[in-house]
Order: structure tokens, then C-alpha cells, then sequence
């Protein structure tokens, strides 16, 4: 395999230096070549170990295909590149795995066929892990990574990613889990990364709740507030005000002990903490998110067989609330209009500008769509596949002719969901916007760097006044520059690498 139609970097042939001889982590900003890395070792292992396959696993079918087609352009490997997805017959994979040079997977395909006996990694000179942030506790790479030191003569790991975890804890958790020997950090601020590194301009749009709105969200909150002071009487000791949806989860798993105790007041208490969740994500919708989604949400609750929702539903202050609702119910939430108002706005300031909304919610990327289709906006969704009945999602060669179209600017709008968010190569991207803030530092790396890749851009976010958009927005900004202090601590303890 040789490299062509490609120059390398400094600072990436400085890099794979490091990982021709150790297990190696790279962490690099977003849109500075990862993938170059990949390609760059690939070649040196084929060439030291001509029978052996390359393995690169990555987490979403679109971002395999964008492996695919680097190797393609890149190299002079064309028919020896398989891409094995769960969407392909068992039988195939197998027959694919053995006919191939270079693999490219998802790590959960790779997993199966290797706990199935179908494949073997004992021919694998290199296991590329992509977005390698994922491989915690029993993610299907940490399973991987165990068996490919087992099965290989000549075993080499990369991981790839630009965000690893904002604590030492989890980038050290990543390294013991991927077999890590060496670190090789660059930062936006690195001599010999900065010639590459785009501006990206930071605007923030804040939202009053309408006042009408702003009452029933009030008495959804007082019955929200009493439900956690029930939860206290249980013997949570944690002040109300702090605690969170993970708090609860882990108050769930805690009470599911008890009933195997045979604690029956555990049931209860399970049954008030299911409550709390979907009056939480009740309060979201109508606050961050949009009117419609309101009463899909109640009709959703009404299908329930479970206590909790039947709880709900008998509350007078929540069927008030809902009754009220159905005066919005076709309205548009005031941060739909405003996103559909910017959108118009920077098409008009640039007509051939492309631009990538994200939103959390499958739902919330449809409504956006449709509110854009409806202005005269020609804008495309870009979601999983899903069981859903209503919606059947994108198929992955339907993901792959959306994503081909809008590069090619056939559309000036991407409306994604959390699919978009990891290693899609999608050159000028004019802007991103957030119809949410996310609370995880990894999510909102990943989604403000599918801009500002080859050109300056622009990160938008939407924000709601006195909301979990606020909180959300603050808490990922803190996480975010806490995780680059750590990088930037790793990096300075040696200047090339650190060895763990």
C-alpha cells in the first residue's frame, strides 16, 4: 500500500514517529487530520508486515464510510477496503473480513463476530481506534483491544480523538483500557498546528420565556419540587436544589437492590423517581424545546401501562397544565422561530453558505426541518436508523446521499442529531448552531468542530433564559477548558510524549 494525492503535516509525521513504535493515544483539535495519522501508520505496518490486515473501528456507519473513501483517495488500496457494518448478513462479514486488506467497522460488529468465531485478529498488524473517548469500563473497543493483544504476533493500537474526557481519571481509564504506552497531544496553541487552525466566532442568542408559558412551567416545577422532597424522605441526604438526573438513576439502580432484599417499599420509591424523570423531560420540552412536542409527549405517557405515568397523568396541576398546552400545541416556541430567523439571516448574508443544526431530540431535527421546508429553506435531516414505528430513520446508504449532497451544496441546511456529531468530514461549514446546549464537553467539541475546518466559522447557540440551557451551557464551557488544562499539563510534562 502506497500513499498518494496526500502531503503530510510536521507535526503528523513527527506523531506517527511515536506511534511506529508504542501503543499510542492522539489527541488532536478537530479538522487537523486524525485520519492522516491513520493512514500514515497503516502504510508503514503493511509494509513491514505485507500478509497483515489493518483493522479500524469507528462508532457510527457514516464515519466508516469517510475511512473508506480517505483510504480510496489516499492510497493505492481500492477493491482490497471492506466496510463491515451490523447491516450486513453475518456469512458476508465473514467472507468480507477474509477477502480484505484494510477492515473498517463499527466496534460492536467486530465484537460479535468475534465472540461468534467468525473472524480471528490474528493477522491484524494494526487496531485503529477512532473516537477513542467511547472505550470505557465494557465498550465494545476496551473488549476488542483485550482479544487483539491476545490474538496478534505484531500487535500496534492507535486511538484517535480530539476529546478524551475532561478528568485525568477518564483519559487514564482510556489509556489502561487501549493498552496506551505513549500520548502524543497537539493544541490549538502548538507552533506547528496553529497554521492550521481556523477561526471560530462565538454568538450567543438568549430567549426570554414567553410569560404564559412561564406559568405552567412554574406549577410543573412546584409539583416537580414536591416529588423531590418525597424522594428525600426516603433518606437522600442530598440538598434538593443539587440533585440530578444521574443522582436519580443511581438512586433507581440502588432501590432495585432492595426489592432483591425484599425491601417492598423499594417499589415506591422507584416508582416516585420514574415520576421526577418524565415530569423532567416534560418541563424540558416546554422550556428548551418546542409546543408540539408537548402533547406527542402526553399521548406517549397515556400508552404507558407503568404506575408512574398513570401518577402523572391524575395529577389536577399536571392535567391543568396540559389542558393549557393545547392552545400552543400549534404555535412555535419562540427558539424554533429564532433558529429559523438566523438561519434565513445567514443564508441572506451569504446565499451559498452551508449550515449544521443539532438538536438532541429525533423529534426536535424534524420540526426544525419542517419549520425550514415551510420558509423556503431547502433542508435535509441527517439521523440514525431507529425501530420506531412513526420513523424509520436514515438507512446508512441514505445517510451516505445526504451527507454527499450537502458537500456537494445541493442544500444549505443539515438538520442532525447526535449521529453528526463525531469525525464527519464535511469541508467549509460555514456555522454550527445548538439548538441546545449539551452538558458534555466531548458533545459540544465534537459539534463545534464540524466547523471552522478549512475556513473561519461561526458556533451559535440557542439559549433559553432561567433554563437547563443555561446550566447546561456554563457546565460543558467548564468541562471543556478544564479538559484542555489537562492536555495542555500532559503535553508539558514531556514535550513529545508521555509514556503512562
Amino acid at each position: 500500500m502506497r500513499l498518494v494525492n496526500f502531503e503530510p503535516r510536521g507535526y503528523q509525521k513527527s506523531i506517527v514517529e511515536t506511534c511506529k513504535e508504542k501503543n499510542t493515544l492522539v489527541v488532536l483539535p478537530t479538522g487537523t487530520g486524525k485520519t492522516s495519522i491513520a493512514l500514515m501508520l497503516a502504510a508503514d505496518r503493511l509494509a513491514k508486515y505485507p500478509e497483515s490486515k489493518i483493522v479500524i473501528t469507528a462508532p457510527t456507519k457514516p464515519l466508516c464510510n469517510q475511512h473508506v473513501l480517505s483510504f480510496q483517495e489516499r492510497s493505492t488500496l481500492k477493491e482490497e477496503i471492506a466496510v463491515i457494518t451490523g447491516a450486513i448478513p453475518p456469512e458476508k462479514r465473514a467472507a468480507l473480513w477474509n477477502q480484505a486488506k484494510v477492515i473498517i467497522a463499527t466496534p460492536q460488529t467486530v465484537e460479535s463476530d468475534l465472540k461468534q468465531g467468525r473472524i480471528k485478529l490474528n493477522t491484524t498488524s494494526l487496531l485503529c481506534l477512532d473516537e477513542c473517548h467511547r472505550s470505557r469500563q465494557h465498550y465494545a473497543t476496551t473488549v476488542l483491544v483485550k482479544q487483539y493483544l491476545e490474538q496478534s504476533p505484531y500487535p500496534r493500537i492507535l486511538g484517535l480523538t480530539a476529546s478524551p474526557g475532561g478528568t485525568q481519571e477518564r483519559i487514564q481509564e482510556i489509556c489502561d483500557n487501549l493498552a496506551i504506552e505513549a500520548v502524543e497531544i497537539r493544541t490549538e496553541e502548538d507552533e506547528d498546528v496553529k497554521p492550521y487552525i481556523q477561526e471560530k466566532i462565538i454568538e450567543w442568542i438568549k430567549l426570554d420565556i414567553p410569560e404564559d408559558i412561564e406559568k405552567i412551567s412554574t406549577r410543573l416545577r412546584k409539583v416537580h419540587q414536591d416529588l423531590l422532597n418525597k424522594v428525600k424522605r426516603l433518606g437522600y441526604n442530598k440538598p434538593v436544589q443539587y440533585i440530578t438526573r444521574r443522582d436519580l438513576l443511581m438512586m433507581q439502580a440502588e432501590l432495585r437492590k432492595q426489592i432483591t432484599k425484599g425491601n417492598p417499599s423499594a417499589f415506591y420509591g422507584i416508582s416516585l423517581i420514574a415520576q421526577i424523570i418524565k415530569l423532567d423531560h416534560l418541563i424540558t420540552l416546554l422550556e428548551t424545546q418546542s409546543f408540539q412536542a408537548v402533547p406527542k409527549y402526553e399521548a406517549k405517557l397515556k400508552e404507558e401501562e407503568t404506575k408512574a405515568a398513570k401518577a402523572l397523568l391524575n395529577n389536577p396541576e399536571i392535567i391543568r397544565s396540559l389542558e393549557e398546552m393545547k392552545y400552543y400545541a400549534q404555535k412555535k416556541h419562540p427558539k424554533m422561530e429564532r433558529v429559523i430567523e438566523k438561519i434565513q439571516h445567514e443564508l441572506k448574508e451569504n446565499p451559498k453558505a452551508k449550515l449544521i443544526v443539532f438538536a438532541n431530540y429525533r423529534d426536535i431535527v424534524a420540526e426544525i426541518t419542517e419549520h425550514c421546508i415551510a420558509a423556503g429553506i431547502d433542508a435535509r435531516r441527517f439521523v440514525g436508523q431507529a425501530d420506531k414505528k412513526q420513523d424509520k430513520g436514515l438507512k446508512q446508504v441514505e445517510q451516505a446521499a445526504v451527507l454527499q449532497a450537502f458537500k456537494q451544496g445541493e442544500f444549505p441546511v443539515l438538520t442532525a442529531s447526535s449521529v453528526g456529531e463525531e469525525g464527519l468530514d464535511i469541508p467549509e461549514v460555514d456555522a454550527v448552531l445548538f439548538y441546545e446546549p449539551v452538558p458534555s464537553e466531548l458533545r459540544r467539541v465534537q459539534r463545534a468542530g464540524r466547523t471552522g475546518r478549512t475556513k473561519a466559522g461561526k458556533v451559535i447557540f440557542f439559549i433559553m433564559k432561567k433554563t437547563l440551557d443555561e446550566a447546561y451551557y456554563w457546565s460543558s464551557l467548564r468541562k471543556e477548558t478544564k479538559m484542555k488544562n489537562i492536555l495542555k499539563g500532559l503535553k508539558g510534562k514531556n514535550e513529545k510524549q508521555l509514556t503512562l
